[in-house]
């Protein structure tokens, strides 16, 4: 793992609360979870930041598994879940390099991709595919800034359609429903189906 890239991220969390930060859960996600479209499985949260996502999915009886480059936000969560007698796996990684020993049923995704700067997009792209079992379900929050620069980086729709591409991947759930963010701007809830496909795309460089 890059030292310098952690210690440049865990200074954000040291100094303050990051732009995504919801400082709470998403209602996208308790909107799927109430609905019945999420349910109790093996479910990976890359980037989790602070975590609050972690603790509800846990409280709600899935296995966890959350990841994240900055040991600040790490260790916050992790006193967190002790303290409400919860249990996740927390690993401080690289996403864009980190694998597990074996993918999930589901992956939540929503303060990592617009975290990370739009070169970097394709080559997360491809580990979220790699993450996942076939037939498992990426459920996505497309941060919406209108604005260059970040992060959080602006994630156009249009975009995001692009870099997952219907043949290796199938939206169940299209970017079209409007979630509000409390920092003014607002997010797309999508919901995507891995495919069969064992490598659609390259891998990323060590």
């Amino acid at each position: 793992m890059d030292a310098e890239k952690s210690r440049l991220w865990d200074e954000k969390y040291q100094t303050g609360m990051p732009g995504w930060d919801r400082r709470g859960v998403s209602p996208a996600l308790l909107h799927w979870l109430d609905g019945g479209m999420l349910n109790p499985c093996r479910i990976l949260i890359p980037g989790c930041g602070h975590g609050h996502e972690v603790v509800e999915l846990a409280r709600r009886g899935f296995s966890v598994c959350a990841v994240d480059i900055a040991p600040t936000p790490l260790s916050r969560l992790r006193m967190m879940l002790t303290r409400e007698g919860l249990d996740a796996r927390l690993i401080q990684a690289d996403v864009l390099h980190w694998m597990p020993e074996a993918p999930f049923d589901a992956v939540y995704e929503q303060t990592c991709l617009c975290a990370l700067a739009p070169e970097e997009w394709p080559a997360y792209a491809a580990q979220l595919y790699r993450w996942l079992k076939p037939g498992g379900l990426l459920f996505a929050l497309f941060m919406q800034t209108g604005r260059p620069g970040g992060p959080p980086y602006h994630c156009d729709p249009g975009e995001m359609l692009t870099l997952f591409p219907s043949e290796p991947w199938e939206w169940v759930e299209p970017p079209h429903r409007e979630v509000p963010h409390p920092n003014g701007l607002f997010e797309y809830a999508a919901v995507l189906r891995r495919g069969n496909a064992s490598q659609p795309h390259p891998r990323p460089s060590p």
